[in-house]
């Protein structure tokens, strides 16, 4: 009698599998492309005329303006979307620089371990119990000087060589120099939790038999931390990446509703938060210039957020056992 053939073991789902069966972490995913799609296009197809100050201050939503007005007679669709372009752009951008510091540092550390990993981690938590906003405006500060002068001389020296429309371009991104040094900045705080994550995975993957085995065929550090151990960590990556965006996003939006962030001509959701601020009073409320920036804020943030946390159980190995 022929024996029974032994169950077929059932695999684990891999994580994009997981992921589609994400409702909430799906609908994240759409609502930040669609939001997207509209920063970038919908500001194109405006009329001029709504893009311009005008004496149409403080006008509540209407046919002529659906978000109402602001102080300076600009429509607040187009302030909100050239702000959520700023914001959303701001917390992508550093926090991609965040990531290459981050991930760079966190494989050293894990891969060299002993002493220097010892002090690597060390440094790191020194630099952790600094208040990271107090971090930020110290390094706005010392870096908005020599951001600008660096953009004075490269003007120069086209004004020179005749180079007539790069020196116009420097000149114009003379006046974005604080969105510079604020994306700069807020790239070199937020990439300590990263540089952990980071490690504790390199530490746990250098032990594997394929790196043993790329070190007994004679391949260097680099090697192995480029060919074998980054392309592993890419998922992980990929997850808390898009959990810091909001944290920068965040951090951006507070400096600016305090007015150490974007400065007019620019315009982000802190910069909208903080002019809406300054004109609510009990006599005379002009809400929406609180309520539009607050709302699309809190719902991208919570979008992000939903997909980071759907990304982290899809893809993080202690996750979904």
């Amino acid at each position: 009698m022929p024996e029974a053939a032994a169950p077929a073991s059932i695999a684990r789902p891999d994580g994009w599998q997981v992921l589609k069966r994400n409702r909430v972490a799906l609908i994240s995913l759409g609502f930040l492309a669609a939001l997207t799609l509209i920063t970038i296009v919908v500001p194109l197809l405006l009329p001029e005329a709504l893009k311009l100050t005008s004496s149409e201050s403080f006008v509540p939503p209407s046919k002529a303006h659906l978000l109402g007005t602001d102080v300076n007679g600009q429509d607040m669709l187009y302030r909100l979307l050239s702000g959520a372009r700023v914001s959303l752009g701001v917390g992508l951008v550093g926090a991609l620089i965040s990531l290459g510091i981050g991930t760079l540092y966190g494989m050293i550390s894990g891969y060299a371990g002993g002493r220097i990993d010892g002090f690597m981690m060390r440094t790191v938590e020194v630099l952790q119990s600094v208040p990271r906003i107090l971090f930020i405006m110290i390094l706005i500060a010392a870096l908005d000087e020599y951001v600008k002068g660096w953009i004075d001389g490269w003007r120069l020296a086209a004004e020179q060589s005749d180079r007539l429309e790069f020196a116009k371009v420097m000149n114009e991104l003379k006046a974005y120099t604080k969105v510079l040094v604020m994306i700069i900045s807020l790239g070199l705080v937020e990439w300590l939790t990263m540089a952990r994550i980071v490690r504790g995975q390199v530490l746990v993957l250098r032990e594997m038999t394929f790196v043993t085995a790329s070190r007994a065929m004679g391949q260097s550090s680099w090697q192995v931390l480029r060919r074998h151990l980054l392309p592993n960590l890419s998922t992980i990556i990929l997850t808390y990446l898009t959990l810091t965006i909001p944290a920068v996003i965040l951090d951006e939006s507070f400096l600016s509703f305090l007015g150490l962030g974007i400065e007019d001509p620019a315009s982000s959701w802190g910069s909208l938060l903080k002019d809406g601020a300054q004109v609510i009073n009990p006599l005379e409320s002009k809400w929406w210039l609180l309520v539009f920036p607050a709302l699309l804020m809190s719902v991208s943030l919570l979008a992000l957020n939903f997909l980071g946390d759907g990304l982290r159980d899809a893809f993080d190995p202690k996750g979904g056992e």
